[in-house]
């Protein structure tokens, strides 16, 4: 039946949602240690790195070869390549905030719908709901920090634009279950290899470069032990 699907894919989307409302509101309200933010950051890229590979591109790799596969994740890179340039070139070094916005979106909307399509299909999910879930806490964290403090926007207006993210991110979780038995499964595999090729970008552009500029060189450490994590949850 489809209403267990859907609830299920409701649970799945709040789990990825929620972290960044926490994340935003706790950007918004403490300042964390550096440091702190920096392992958050690395742990979450670590964990993403194992999510891209195995839970994202492998599948679609394995369903369409690697041409279509190929292009798809060039092409959810270059998206947000270029979108993330046009943001630097107008608010300049103080893009990142909204850089990491972007990143979710960009890549959040794309993993999510794969995640609610992987739930319909009864395949787990569970590797990527963890990923995009750890993932999703420093970008928030540090996203809504910066949005305050380098644009002078309101908390409250910060607050909203990561709150409506979220709500979008479980919607379009719900609509991937509701939606996954019409998609083809090459179709399923465009996404998912789109889904990965933007979070590899938004890892190389925004969350590691900033991890490593707080953290130093230790935070490869945080890196290996969130891809550890979420390898040993998909194994």
């Amino acid at each position: 039946m489809l209403w267990p699907s859907v609830l299920t894919a409701l649970l799945f989307g709040l789990g990825t949602a929620l972290p960044l409302v926490i994340g935003a509101a706790v950007g918004l309200r403490w300042k964390l240690p550096p440091r702190v933010l920096a392992a958050l950051m690395a742990f979450g890229a670590g964990t993403l790195i194992a999510a891209a590979s195995n839970e994202l591109f492998k599948p679609a790799f394995d369903e369409v070869g690697a041409g279509l596969a190929g292009a798809a994740l060039v092409g959810g890179a270059l998206i947000y390549v270029v979108a993330d340039h046009l943001l630097e070139n107008r608010l300049g070094p103080s893009a990142l905030g909204w850089a990491l916005l972007l990143g979710v979106v960009l890549d959040g909307v794309p993993e999510n719908l794969a995640l609610g399509v992987t739930l319909d299909a009864g395949e787990g999910g569970l590797v990527l709901l963890v990923a995009i879930a750890v993932g999703n806490v420093p970008e928030a964290v540090s996203g809504a920090a910066r949005m305050r403090d380098q644009h002078g926007m309101h908390r409250m207006r910060v607050f909203a634009l990561w709150a409506f993210t979220a709500v979008v991110l479980v919607a379009v979780t719900v609509a991937g279950t509701a939606l996954g038995r019409s998609i083809s499964p090459s179709g399923i595999a465009v996404i998912q290899a789109f889904a990965g090729g933007a979070t590899i970008a938004v890892l190389a552009d925004s969350l590691m470069p900033e991890a490593y500029r707080s953290g130093g060189w230790w935070v490869g450490i945080a890196t290996a032990l969130g891809f550890l994590v979420a390898f040993m949850l998909g194994g």
